[in-house]
């Protein structure tokens, strides 16, 4: 079985974005060459990646970065994983996506995920706020791995949408980075324990 992992960017006070999508690219990240090599690594290992359709159309400018030479080699690698990734886009409204990416919507989108963790072996990201949330009230999200940038936002996009229980959080991992940046990586304790039933 596979493990639904949400792996976000995120300021102090656990703000993904400070204005409408800017989803990893507003001012107050600071990616380094250390934290965006982890990130090539992370991606690599993964067996998928699902997104909603936000995130995703945000992560598109990916494929553009293979090819252009006045990025960092960093840079232009993590677009090639990207791009040759398997990919699920998580959308009632999208008809069409490109770089090795198939569509599931419909109001049957987080059975059909269900299905998909349980046929997966491996790590699964999962890309978007609202599609986290779904996951996570399913009892299906596993993992949490959030790089948190040394700035407090005080409005934008939660990490999460609205989510009423107290949830538990093991500890797996944690790393420091340049600029301030750390790194946790949880286990969700509920999660766990659905999945074990």
């Amino acid at each position: 079985m596979g493990r639904f992992v949400y792996s976000m960017q995120v300021s102090l006070d656990l703000r993904i974005e400070q204005v409408p999508g800017d989803n990893g690219a507003g001012e107050w990240l600071r990616l380094g060459e250390e934290l965006h090599r982890v990130a090539n690594a992370l991606t690599r290992s993964l067996a998928l990646m699902v997104h909603g359709r936000v995130y995703y159309e945000v992560m598109e400018c990916w494929p553009r970065a293979c090819d252009d030479a006045s990025l960092p080699d960093f840079l232009r690698e993590y677009g090639e994983i990207w791009t040759a990734k398997p990919k699920v886009l998580v959308s009632r409204t999208r008809r069409s996506a490109d770089h090795n990416t198939r569509i599931i919507g419909g109001d049957d989108a987080i059975e059909q995920l269900a299905a998909l963790r349980a046929a997966t072996d491996g790590s699964i990201s999962v890309g978007g706020a609202s599609l986290a949330t779904q996951l996570l009230r399913a009892g299906l999200l596993d993992e949490l791995l959030l790089f948190t940038h040394p700035s407090i936002l005080g409005f934008g996009r939660p990490l999460f949408d609205d989510y009423d229980m107290p949830i538990d959080l093991e500890l797996i991992e944690q790393r420091s980075f340049e600029h301030g940046v750390t790194m946790h990586h949880y286990a969700i304790q509920d999660a766990k324990e659905a999945g074990s039933c």
